[in-house]
């Protein structure tokens, strides 16, 4: 039962990023194309929260198709742990409580694809002939 899924691990991690960069991508579409609308729409760059939207834009894209997955990953890590501690922290402990849950999982969830890479299905793979 331990090898259970192991045939597909490769496979699995790419579905893990491309879902993880579409719900990034999504923040950035939000803040900068207005859709989905939400109370975030018509951000300003020179805000924190519009500053947040360009990356997420630009590194959900490219986590996304899987290209430069490594270093895009990376740095979306870090926003997620800095968008954790400046909005969501101040507000107590517990993630569950500070609504922060989402922030550390997107985090850990990214650390753990910039150390992985980009999987089976990705354009770095494709581009490098590597397998991130």
């Amino acid at each position: 039962m331990e090898n259970f899924l192991r045939p597909w691990s490769a496979q699995l991690l790419s579905v893990l990023r491309i879902m993880t960069g579409l719900l990034l991508l999504q923040h950035g579409t939000s803040k900068y194309l207005n859709f989905p609308v939400s109370q975030y729409s018509n951000a300003s760059p020179s805000d924190p929260i519009g500053a947040a939207g360009i990356f997420e834009l630009i590194f959900g894209a490219l986590l996304t198709i899987g290209l430069f997955t490594r270093p895009s990953a990376f740095i979306l890590s870090g926003l997620s742990a800095a968008a954790y501690f400046y909005v969501n922290a101040p507000r107590g402990f517990f993630p569950l409580l500070n609504g922060g849950s989402l922030a550390v999982l997107f985090c850990f969830t990214l650390l753990y694809i910039a150390a992985a890479g980009g999987g089976a299905w990705s354009l770095d793979k494709a581009w490098r002939g590597t397998k991130d």
